[in-house]
């Protein structure tokens, strides 16, 4: 875990970062959310680590610095850096085709898709989910994603998806180190970055105590619990696209990481090289057409670049800079340039428009933040 130090110690202005909170704060007030978490790091080191409101309404229990929030789409990152990893291992290329690896994805005409489309969103079965069969059952779950048909044909358009690509990634890392992918995450990124009891893809039973809720707008100024992910089940899957638990402190440390070239107090996760090649706009200007604008895709995060219209990362924030959010409730950055990693959590899937509105707040109060 980081050392803790302060926001001036580490050339930060504390006033954003105090109407960072206050923002929080408000929303809370305001009913959007019941609790939130908020973690801020720089040059190695937490300039800021927050909790706030509720982490679960029903059992009345406060959120706290262990307490765990679900990262839905943040996840996405942690599983694609094991794919960063095998490929310096030299087991895959990002020019491999999916079938290549896992024998059988060509089914359907899937048999071109390549680990750069896959990773870009440009596969082509956006739409295509797996049911709760797969949950730790990888011949269940090498046998629906090679099952996927197309929608479109690969490489044509950008579009989200929203977990499909994941799970194939999943199934690729069973394949190829012949273990559960779970296990890979948790040996290779977790527990070298010292993160073992603040991280998880795939939670244990023993620790589900620990998760925070996950809520639903419900009318102005109510939320309702949502069930879909309250399971045991659900928690234990670790869903590789949609299904880590993971404090903020947690995260901004994975972040720290990556923003240093993807290395963290002499644990290496990945060469420099590998983060600028994953980090790089393989999408360009094309329209993702889930999200309504161009994403700048790298091969799992997405990057800042220079467009009017961003999502997540903040206006101000340097074009190299690069992250992911989790659906309607958070976001995840590095910002290379400067060092500064960011990490939000709340626990109310709010509608986008408002999330996105919210997050560039937030965001841009980080970056203003940047005085040194």
């Amino acid at each position: 875990m980081l050392p803790e130090s302060s926001p001036e110690a580490l050339g930060l202005d504390p006033k954003p970062l105090a109407t960072l909170c206050a923002t929080i704060e408000k929303h809370i007030a305001a009913g959007y959310h019941p609790g939130a978490q908020l973690a801020i790091a720089r040059h190695g080191e937490i300039a800021l680590y927050r909790s706030f409101g509720m982490a679960d309404v029903e059992a009345g229990r406060a959120a706290d610095d262990r307490s765990m929030f679900l990262m839905y789409s943040n996840t996405k990152v942690v599983t694609t850096c094991a794919i960063w990893q095998l490929v310096e291992d030299g087991l895959l290329r990002f020019t491999d085709t999916v079938a290549s690896l896992l024998p059988g994805f060509e089914a359907h005409g899937k048999g071109d898709i390549t680990l750069i489309q896959l990773l870009s969103h440009q596969g082509g079965f956006p739409a295509s989910m797996p049911n709760a069969k797969v949950w730790g059952d990888p011949a269940e779950l090498r046998r629906q994603v090679c099952n996927f048909t197309l929608e479109w044909t690969p490489g044509s358009k950008v579009q989200y998806h929203p977990t499909a690509a994941h799970w194939v990634c999943a199934a690729i890392i069973n394949e190829v180190t012949g273990r559960d992918f779970r296990d890979v995450i948790r040996e290779r990124i977790i527990l070298p970055l010292g993160l073992g009891e603040e991280l998880y893809v795939g939670t244990p039973e023993a620790e589900q105590h620990r998760c925070a809720a996950i809520y639903d707008p419900a009318g102005p100024g109510k939320v309702a619990p949502r069930t879909a992910e309250a399971s045991t089940a659900f928690k234990l899957a670790g869903v590789p696209g949609g299904g880590g638990y993971g404090t903020a402190r947690a995260m901004a440390t994975f972040y720290q990481a990556l923003g240093n070239g993807g290395e963290l107090n002499g644990v290496r996760l990945v060469s420099p090289r590998m983060m600028e090649y994953v980090t790089r706009n393989f999408t360009g200007d094309r329209l993702d057409s889930y999200m309504g604008f161009a994403m700048n895709r790298g091969l799992g995060p997405h990057s800042r670049g220079e467009q009017d219209v961003t999502r997540g990362l903040g206006s101000l924030a340097h074009p190299t800079t690069f992250g992911h959010g989790g659906v309607g409730s958070s976001y995840c950055w590095a910002d290379p340039d400067s060092g500064l990693s960011f990490a939000f959590f709340s626990n109310c899937r709010q509608e986008g428009d408002w999330h996105n509105g919210r997050m560039e707040v937030l965001s841009n109060l980080a970056h203003a933040s940047i005085v040194e």
